[in-house]
């Protein structure tokens, strides 16, 4: 950098050696122009932070390549340039907007290599000009540039020499205090300094006024104006800087070593106060005003004013002193009694969750049922429901389409890995980085105390030595508690019954018995095929379009492909994996589309394939009764209802039982009682009891390598064991599933709807069931199970009948 003195050497000689082409301290600043022809366009010069005066010589230390470029090239052919200052000096590459409309006419005086390999500059003002227009910037920039008329003083003018000698007066006295300038240069520099035009220019730029207001003083044209803007300024100058003495010598007389922190602290409320106020002051006026517009009840209104009273007791420089207001701000930003209104209109939020989802039907009624009672009560607490069934079948954008239908705020909290109760209840103040619950947080979010929040897999929560989550959810989650919900960081009760709470869940079992029974249980089942078949129809196939820049015409898929691709390259209960394969399709048509704006595609199981490859999945088809022994059940899984084949023959033995095919205990002792049954029942069933005593069983479950368990293999199974005993086959295109006992009874069973489907699917015409499960067979609709006749049976022997004619 430049020195102090090197600088003082620099100013001294430009101002008193009149052999120099620096302008001479009486002279004119127009006089040294003469001797350069100006041409209306310049290089320019943008400076940060700086504002160069005419007459007046300053150093700038060149940092930018294109200014280094400028200066040394108009150094070295002695040629004038525009200096003109940045409106914002953090821009890089100014553009003509970025600059200031005036500028100075400058030359290089001297270029100085510094230490630091740097560069500096000394520059000499010339003439004002006015920047008309910025034409290039490249190898720097150059602009066309208009002169500016500078008024003289006229002689002997007892008002200029008085605005002189003001002028003069108080700038001695910013020397004196502020002591940066030596006191023989303010001597040498200013009285003795006889044009007021020089004098007005000289103290403008030594001033430490901020840029901008030298830029103002630049571009004012009449002379005086620019004096009296100047002494106004300086003045402002001089009463702050003697405020400033005033401060120090009144607080000079408690300073020592010990009380170095307190004499800082009040010099700052000194200046505060002098100003107009201290922050601290307007913090507890601001959380004064905002308290005075929030409508909470007057025991949280009492705790408010209690904790308020006690943060302005406080030192600002406490560290208790930033927590304490920290708590008042979250008492003021949480939506106290602040509630949304609902949208009671039954027709629009049916739409808005038909729209949104296709099928589940309980979810959207219970939704309604809660609306219909709010709109004919007026005020009822919120349902809290519990959403559970296999991953993607929408439990969790279900909640989002609640809350549109009732036109009420949405928050989602992951409980997934959550294992500490201070993420539910809060953390107490008493710790370092204390902060409200989950719960609270999200309310505060919301900035209603009515959302709809989503507690998403609920059923994930952990628990270890810093409590259990899922017993503080407890009271957040029970109607008759939630009214008075206490956080630990508030320290008081949050009414929490107009939250309508919605908990989703994959497995029910890890869920604590007493939080279950607080929510009300609504199970959202795996799609069918059919539902997944018009869910993509209707949501995902248009989404994927539109996500990548297709036109409908562009990719049609109809029914019988769905079903193809559902069926073979899909394995789940919900539409994930469904809509990342339209996912795919649809970017090979958009790379089709991109290489040929032309090409459309209806697309076929062939193109599917060359699409997709070859497909992961299968599914199990009928494969007939040519022999004995070989009987069609159902089947539930967790991505939908399948068809199970059980096979049995007999062989010469002592009547011990062999069973295959990977099977769990339970289906295994399905296989026992079946064989009992028919020992105990021979005689009614036409068996011969000797032959059972004499033959060994072996029942098989094909697709060994996957593990089968349940009861509902029961009925199938007794089935089989009595085709093969009896030499018959089983009746064709019959498919059946149902629990049995020892008494002969056939038990319902679940997973009604998906295996029906299956059977469907895989060209079963008649099915055996409990005449229990009749009721879920009215709930499927009548197109999904058209084509297929049901026998609803009580008895073993009932469905014998039926599946084992007489020949």
């Amino acid at each position: 950098m430049i020195t102090d003195d090197l600088l003082k050497d620099i100013v001294i000689e430009g101002m008193l050696d009149e052999s120099q082409e620096f302008l001479p301290l009486q002279g004119e600043s127009d006089k040294p122009t003469e001797q350069h022809s100006i041409p209306d366009t310049l290089p320019i010069l943008p400076l940060r932070n700086t504002v160069l005066f005419p007459g007046v010589i300053i150093p700038i230390n060149i940092g930018r390549e294109k200014s280094l470029r400028l200066v040394q090239e108009a150094y070295k052919q002695e040629s004038l340039i525009g200096v003109i200052t940045q409106r914002d000096m953090r821009v890089e590459n100014p553009e003509q907007d970025d600059l200031y409309s005036v500028g100075t006419l400058a030359s290089v005086l001297r270029l100085i290599e510094m230490p630091d390999s740097t560069t500096t500059a000394i520059l000499q003002g010339r003439r004002r000009f006015l920047l008309d227009d910025l034409l290039l910037d490249e190898p720097y920039h150059v602009g066309k540039v208009t002169l500016k008329q500078e008024e003289r003083a006229p002689g002997n003018d007892e008002e200029y020499d008085a605005i002189a000698d003001s002028l003069k007066e108080v700038t001695m006295k910013v020397i004196r205090f502020t002591k940066d300038i030596p006191e023989h240069i303010g001597m040498i520099g200013i009285k003795n300094i006889e044009s007021i035009f020089f004098l007005i220019n000289f103290v403008s730029s030594s001033s430490n006024i901020d840029y901008r207001s030298k830029q103002d003083l630049l571009e004012i044209d009449h002379l005086k104006q620019r004096a009296i803007k100047l002494l106004e300024l300086l003045n402002k100058q001089v009463n702050i800087l003697t405020l400033k003495q005033d401060i120090q010598q009144k607080v000079k007389a408690d300073i020592d070593k010990q009380q170095r922190e307190y004499f800082l602290q009040q010099q700052m409320k000194t200046i505060q106060n002098e100003l107009g106020g201290n922050p601290v002051d307007e913090d507890t006026r601001e959380l004064e005003e905002s308290a005075k517009k929030k409508k909470w009840s007057k025991q949280v209104g009492d705790a408010f004013q209690k904790e308020l009273a006690k943060l302005k007791r406080q030192n600002p420089t406490a560290p208790d002193y930033a927590v304490q207001l920290n708590y008042l701000k979250e008492l003021i930003d949480l939506p106290w009694k602040h509630y949304s209104k609902d949208n009671l209109d039954l027709t629009r939020a049916a739409k808005v969750l038909d729209e949104d989802h296709y099928g589940l039907e309980k979810v959207k009624e219970r939704i309604l049922e809660y609306l219909a009672v709010l709109k004919l009560k007026g005020n009822m607490k919120s349902p809290i429901l519990c959403l559970y069934g296999p991953p993607g079948v929408g439990k969790t954008s279900l909640g989002k389409s609640v809350a549109r239908a009732l036109n009420r705020e949405f928050v989602r909290v992951s409980l997934g890995g959550l294992h500490d109760e201070a993420e539910i209840r809060g953390h107490r103040r008493t710790y370092i980085g204390a902060m409200p619950g989950r719960i609270i947080q999200n309310i505060k979010k919301a900035g209603v105390s009515n959302p709809v929040f989503v507690l998403d897999e609920i059923d994930k929560v952990g628990r270890d030595f810093h409590g259990n989550p899922q017993s503080a959810l407890l009271e957040v989650l029970d109607p008759e508690q939630n009214t008075a919900f206490h956080d630990n960081y508030l320290d008081l009760d949050y009414d929490l019954s107009k939250v309508m709470f919605i908990a989703t869940a994959n497995d029910l079992s890890t869920i604590a018995p007493p939080l279950r029974d607080r929510m009300e249980m609504i199970e959202v089942s795996g799609y069918l095929l059919e539902e997944k078949r018009e869910i993509t129809r209707r949501h995902l196939l248009p989404k994927q379009l539109e996500n990548h820049g297709l036109k409908n015409e562009q990719l049609t898929i109809d029914n019988e492909t769905l079903a193809y691709i559902i069926d073979n390259y899909t394995r789940e209960s919900g539409v994930r994996a469904l809509d990342k394969t339209i996912a795919k399709i649809a970017r090979r048509v958009a790379k089709q589309v991109a290489l040929d704006p032309d090409y459309a595609i209806a697309l076929s199981k062939e193109t599917a394939r060359d699409f997709l490859g070859t497909p992961p999945f299968t599914r199990e088809k009928y494969q007939g009764n040519e022999q004995p022994g070989v009987v069609t059940g159902l089947a539930w899984t967790a991505v939908g209802g399948e068809i199970l084949h059980v096979e049995s023959s007999t062989s010469k033995g002592k009547g011990l039982l062999t069973m295959t095919g990977s099977l769990g205990d339970v289906m295994k002792e399905s296989a026992t009682l079946a064989l009992e049954y028919l020992k105990a029942h021979a005689a009614e069933l036409r068996l011969d009891p000797a032959a059972i005593e004499q033959h060994n069983f072996h029942v098989h479950v094909p697709a060994g390598a996957v593990p089968k368990d349940g009861p509902s293999a029961g009925i199938t199974m007794v089935t089989s064991l009595a085709s093969s005993l009896l030499g018959r086959r089983a009746k064709k295109s019959l498919a059946m599933t149902g629990e049995i006992t020892l008494r002969g009874k056939v038990l319902p069973v679940g997973g009604i709807r998906e295996k029906i489907l299956a059977a469907k699917r895989a060209g079963i015409q008649e099915i055996i069931l409990c005449e229990e499960n009749k009721k879920e067979i009215e709930e499927i609709k009548k197109e999904y199970i058209e084509g297929i006749h049901f026998h609803f049976v009580t008895t073993i022997r009932e469905a014998l009948a039926i599946a084992l004619p007489d020949d």
